[in-house]
Protein backbone atom coordinates (compact mmCIF):
# COMPACT_ATOMS: atom_id res chain seq x y z
CA UNK A 1 0.00 0.00 0.00
CA UNK A 2 1.47 3.34 -1.07
CA UNK A 3 1.33 6.93 0.06
CA UNK A 4 -2.08 8.60 -0.37
CA UNK A 5 -2.12 12.06 -1.96
CA UNK A 6 -5.07 14.36 -1.33
CA UNK A 7 -6.12 18.00 -1.37
CA UNK A 8 -8.92 19.69 0.54
CA UNK A 9 -10.16 23.27 0.82
CA UNK A 10 -12.10 24.67 3.78
CA UNK A 11 -13.80 28.05 3.88
CA UNK A 12 -14.97 29.90 6.98
CA UNK A 13 -16.54 33.32 7.54
CA UNK A 14 -15.70 35.23 10.73
CA UNK A 15 -17.66 38.27 11.95
CA UNK A 16 -14.58 40.48 12.41
CA UNK A 17 -12.11 42.35 10.15
CA UNK A 18 -9.20 40.53 8.51
CA UNK A 19 -6.69 42.08 10.91
CA UNK A 20 -8.29 40.34 13.90
CA UNK A 21 -8.41 36.94 12.19
CA UNK A 22 -4.80 37.26 11.05
CA UNK A 23 -3.70 38.24 14.58
CA UNK A 24 -5.46 35.17 16.04
CA UNK A 25 -3.27 33.11 13.71
CA UNK A 26 -0.06 35.10 14.33
CA UNK A 27 -0.13 35.44 18.13
CA UNK A 28 1.16 32.30 19.92
CA UNK A 29 -1.19 32.67 22.90
CA UNK A 30 -4.27 32.91 20.70
CA UNK A 31 -3.09 30.20 18.30
CA UNK A 32 -2.56 27.76 21.18
CA UNK A 33 -6.12 28.37 22.46
CA UNK A 34 -7.85 27.43 19.22
CA UNK A 35 -5.32 25.16 17.52
CA UNK A 36 -3.33 23.36 20.21
CA UNK A 37 -5.40 23.42 23.40
CA UNK A 38 -4.10 20.92 25.93
CA UNK A 39 -0.78 20.43 24.11
CA UNK A 40 2.70 21.92 24.30
CA UNK A 41 2.93 24.69 21.68
CA UNK A 42 5.63 27.02 20.39
CA UNK A 43 5.48 29.42 17.45
CA UNK A 44 8.04 31.59 15.67
CA UNK A 45 5.72 33.48 13.32
CA UNK A 46 8.35 34.64 10.83
CA UNK A 47 9.23 33.45 7.32
CA UNK A 48 11.43 30.41 7.97
CA UNK A 49 10.14 30.19 11.55
CA UNK A 50 8.93 26.96 13.11
CA UNK A 51 5.69 26.11 14.89
CA UNK A 52 5.55 22.92 16.96
CA UNK A 53 2.76 21.14 18.80
CA UNK A 54 3.49 18.15 21.03
CA UNK A 55 0.55 16.17 22.32
CA UNK A 56 -0.89 12.67 22.42
CA UNK A 57 -3.44 10.85 20.29
CA UNK A 58 -6.53 8.99 21.57
CA UNK A 59 -4.40 5.93 22.30
CA UNK A 60 -1.81 7.85 24.34
CA UNK A 61 0.87 7.84 21.64
CA UNK A 62 2.97 10.99 21.23
CA UNK A 63 2.03 13.27 18.33
CA UNK A 64 4.37 15.93 16.98
CA UNK A 65 3.25 18.57 14.48
CA UNK A 66 5.94 20.79 12.97
CA UNK A 67 5.25 23.57 10.47
CA UNK A 68 7.73 25.86 8.77
CA UNK A 69 6.42 29.26 7.61
CA UNK A 70 7.31 29.53 3.91
CA UNK A 71 5.46 32.80 3.23
CA UNK A 72 3.67 35.40 5.34
CA UNK A 73 1.93 38.41 3.83
CA UNK A 74 0.20 40.23 6.71
CA UNK A 75 -3.59 40.19 6.47
CA UNK A 76 -3.45 38.36 3.12
CA UNK A 77 -1.89 34.89 3.34
CA UNK A 78 0.20 32.33 5.19
CA UNK A 79 1.91 29.36 3.52
CA UNK A 80 3.41 26.49 5.51
CA UNK A 81 5.08 23.16 4.97
CA UNK A 82 4.43 20.66 7.76
CA UNK A 83 4.79 17.15 9.10
CA UNK A 84 2.81 15.15 11.62
CA UNK A 85 4.51 12.25 13.39
CA UNK A 86 3.10 9.57 15.64
CA UNK A 87 6.07 8.69 17.80
CA UNK A 88 8.96 8.48 15.33
CA UNK A 89 6.75 7.49 12.38
CA UNK A 90 5.81 10.04 9.71
CA UNK A 91 2.01 10.19 9.35
CA UNK A 92 1.57 13.22 7.09
CA UNK A 93 3.60 15.74 5.10
CA UNK A 94 1.73 18.72 3.66
CA UNK A 95 1.78 22.18 2.14
CA UNK A 96 -0.95 24.54 3.32
CA UNK A 97 -2.10 28.00 2.29
CA UNK A 98 -4.38 30.20 4.36
CA UNK A 99 -5.90 33.19 2.60
CA UNK A 100 -7.67 36.06 4.36
CA UNK A 101 -10.25 37.94 2.28
CA UNK A 102 -12.13 41.01 3.55
CA UNK A 103 -15.83 41.12 2.90
CA UNK A 104 -17.30 44.24 4.47
CA UNK A 105 -16.61 44.05 8.21
CA UNK A 106 -16.16 40.27 7.99
CA UNK A 107 -13.39 37.92 6.91
CA UNK A 108 -13.57 34.96 4.59
CA UNK A 109 -10.75 32.52 5.34
CA UNK A 110 -9.83 29.92 2.72
CA UNK A 111 -7.47 27.12 3.77
CA UNK A 112 -6.15 24.68 1.16
CA UNK A 113 -3.98 21.72 2.12
CA UNK A 114 -2.10 19.37 -0.21
CA UNK A 115 -1.16 16.31 1.81
CA UNK A 116 0.69 13.04 1.59
CA UNK A 117 -0.50 10.41 4.06
CA UNK A 118 1.55 7.35 4.94
CA UNK A 119 -0.24 3.98 4.95
CA UNK A 120 -1.85 2.98 8.22
CA UNK A 121 -1.09 6.22 10.05
CA UNK A 122 -3.33 8.98 8.76
CA UNK A 123 -6.18 9.45 6.34
CA UNK A 124 -7.12 12.57 4.39
CA UNK A 125 -10.63 12.63 5.89
CA UNK A 126 -9.20 12.56 9.43
CA UNK A 127 -6.91 15.49 8.66
CA UNK A 128 -9.70 17.47 7.03
CA UNK A 129 -12.03 16.83 9.98
CA UNK A 130 -9.39 17.88 12.52
CA UNK A 131 -8.53 21.02 10.58
CA UNK A 132 -12.24 21.90 10.26
CA UNK A 133 -12.63 21.55 14.04
CA UNK A 134 -9.70 23.91 14.58
CA UNK A 135 -11.18 26.52 12.24
CA UNK A 136 -14.52 26.21 14.04
CA UNK A 137 -12.71 26.71 17.39
CA UNK A 138 -11.15 29.90 15.98
CA UNK A 139 -14.66 31.41 16.14
CA UNK A 140 -14.32 31.51 19.95
CA UNK A 141 -11.52 34.09 19.63
CA UNK A 142 -14.09 36.60 18.37
CA UNK A 143 -16.87 36.17 20.93
CA UNK A 144 -17.39 39.11 23.24
CA UNK A 145 -16.60 38.42 26.87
Amino acid sequence: MGVTHSTFTLERRYPVPVERVFEAWAQPEARKRWMASGAEHSQDFTVGGLETVNGVDGEGRPLTYEARYADIVPNERIVTTSTLRTGDVLSTASVTSVEFQPEGDETVLVLTEHGMYTPGHERPEWREQGTAQQLDALTNEFKEA
